[in-house]
């Protein structure tokens, strides 16, 4: 009488599916292990966390699905460990044109190693494609968009990453104003527009060691004299922790907005609604 393992030879669809139970078990297992031993513990910072387990479920995965197609193909492969002994596991991987899987998976380790992002992150890859990073695989990056949509890029084709999630962020708000305004007038009105933003959004600063502000909301300056032939442009800005950028910037905004309009000044509108007037006024010949 046959045991199990002659048997399991015999029925070679048999034992495929076993194998495929036991790699799915395997898998389960070790990804429920690290997600278990992650809640446990907080000795890094949780997008950290995220981030490395989101890279050992890659990992798992692809393993476990290499590791089953060989299984497979060796039960009506004869000596399959041998042929692919013999060819060498560089020479079978090149063999079937995977030179763009060895790069996507190279750059997605240096994209970990490198610490260039975290998932969680904020950023826009290539200037183009801008989301929240929901997934870090060996092979492809996820960015949920702000719209919803998930963009799936392979990460070899990511050149080029800004990220708004690294410690710090600056928030700069311009404000063109109009010509007709006193410059010492503005100043004024804005720098009562920075005391407010820092007393409201005092949580949102960057602390130092003390847990004093960085570089709390202030009024850069007068930056651009003739800004697009409109008016004088002025620029207020202020460092906030990255976690809290987006708050801390439509904080100001608004605060800035109704600072102006509390105190009336202008703004460079009227100057560009008078050379609108005057093109359309070219146009029809008068």
């Amino acid at each position: 009488m046959m045991d199990w393992m002659e048997m399991l030879h015999h029925y070679k669809l048999t034992s495929i599916i076993i194998g495929a139970v036991i790699a799915r078990i395997i898998v389960f297992i070790i990804n429920k292990t690290v997600h278990n031993f992650f809640l446990k513990t907080h000795f890094i910072e949780e997008r950290k966390e995220q981030t490395i387990e989101s890279m050992i479920r890659s990992i798992t995965k692809y393993t476990a699905t290499i590791s089953f197609i060989f299984f497979a193909i060796s039960q009506y492969v004869s000596n399959f460990g041998r042929i692919l002994a013999g060819a060498g596991v560089i020479g079978v991987i090149v063999g079937f044109g995977a030179q763009s899987l060895i790069k996507d998976i190279l750059s997605g380790i240096f994209l970990i190693y490198e610490k260039q992002l975290h998932q969680g992150d904020f950023i826009t890859i290539n200037n183009t494609f801008n989301g929240t990073v929901v997934d870090i695989g060996l092979r492809f990056l996820k960015i949920r968009e702000w719209s919803g949509k998930v963009l799936t890029i392979s990460n070899g084709e990511v050149k080029q990453i800004h990220n708004f999630n690294i410690e710090q962020m600056r928030v700069i708000e311009r404000v063109v104003v109009s010509y007709r305004e006193n410059p010492e007038r503005v100043f004024e009105i804005l720098e009562i527009a920075c005391e407010k933003i820092n007393d409201l959004h005092k949580p949102c600063l960057k602390l130092d060691h003390s847990n004093c502000a960085v570089e709390p909301f202030k009024v850069y300056g007068m930056t651009t004299i003739n800004a697009g032939f409109r008016g004088i442009e002025y620029t207020v800005t202020g460092l906030v922790d990255d976690a809290f950028y987006w708050d801390a910037a439509k904080g100001a905004r608004r605060i800035i907005a109704q600072t102006l309009f509390d105190y009336e000044l202008k703004l460079a509108e009227d100057t560009m609604l008078l050379r609108q007037v005057e093109n359309d006024l070219i146009r029809e010949g008068k």
